[in-house]
């Protein structure tokens, strides 16, 4: 009977200490959620590298931003750079928000909504009616409006967009950033009008004379860009979200790294270590 009760007894000390071993590569193991979006590369990435430094393996889930809202409300996302509150990723706050923890914000006031170039002579979405046959890309006789991914909340308030200003003319063009960049790049080429869904900070800006048209409505509204981790995160590894709780990055900072990993095709995580680099004696101060 004694030998059994130490062996049981070992077992159980064995199972005890593989769980805490457990528990602590858990807390030191991180999923951050990227999307398919310029905006989302460079701010992960530069968590990704001040996280390691401080000791946490990091990886990536690359997925639309439905997908990374309901990983974090699962548990198999641990955090998210580019949430854009409260209007644009309302929908899915109001889904996943009890499961999610809002920790810091990378940057404030961002532009967001319809663009055009700077030579077509329209400036407000409701000089966009009549204008349709300009806008027709593919010659149905209807505008098109050259959006993004579906899951992306710019899709949402862009239906709204064509409700609520009457442009029944216009069809709104599901595809991705890719796709969009694309298009707009054949229409600047050959100096075609073309309105496509577009945010700052964005290379394009940068690269090329464009123009928000206006919203006298006010559907489109300026957002916080917001650091998002999923709940007990704190408690796992308090050191990560105290860090992000002071994360920020300005976001001319975030249209010149844009530019670099976009246009210049330099690589994302070097980007990153050299924005770090340029900027250590503020981020060694990040939870602190």
């Amino acid at each position: 009977m004694g030998r059994r009760w130490v062996w049981a007894g070992v077992v159980f000390l064995g199972v005890a200490l593989a769980l805490g071993v457990s528990d602590r590569d858990r807390s030191k193991t991180l999923t951050i959620g990227l999307t398919p979006w310029s905006s989302t590369t460079p701010s992960a990435y530069v968590a990704k590298v001040l996280l390691e430094e401080r000791g946490y393996q990091v990886s990536f889930l690359e997925a639309d931003v439905g997908v990374i809202f309901a990983g974090l409300a699962r548990g198999d996302v641990d955090l998210f750079t580019d949430a854009w509150l409260p209007t644009l990723h309302k929908s899915y706050m109001e889904r996943y928000g009890d499961r999610v923890e809002v920790v810091g914000t990378v940057y404030r006031q961002a532009d967001l909504g319809w663009v055009v170039p700077g030579y077509v002579p329209v400036n407000s979405l409701a000089e966009l009616a009549g204008q349709e046959a300009a806008f027709d890309i593919d010659g149905d006789g209807r505008g098109e409006i050259v959006g993004i991914d579906p899951g992306a909340g710019m899709m949402a308030v862009s239906r709204e967009v064509l409700a609520t200003y009457g442009l029944d003319g216009y069809e709104l063009v599901e595809g991705s950033e890719f796709a969009m960049l694309t298009e707009l790049s054949r229409a600047l080429k050959r100096e075609g009008w073309i309105c496509v869904l577009a945010w700052s900070p964005h290379w394009i800006f940068a690269a090329y004379d464009l123009k928000y048209l206006e919203d006298p409505k006010g559907l489109w509204q300026k957002d916080d860009v917001r650091v998002l981790t999923r709940r007990g995160l704190a408690e796992e590894a308090p050191q990560a979200v105290a860090l992000l709780r002071d994360f920020q990055i300005s976001i001319d900072d975030m249209n010149r790294m844009i530019l670099a990993i976009e246009v210049e095709d330099q690589d994302p995580e070097e980007v990153a270590r050299a924005w770090v680099e340029a900027h250590r004696p503020e981020v060694d101060r990040w939870g602190r």
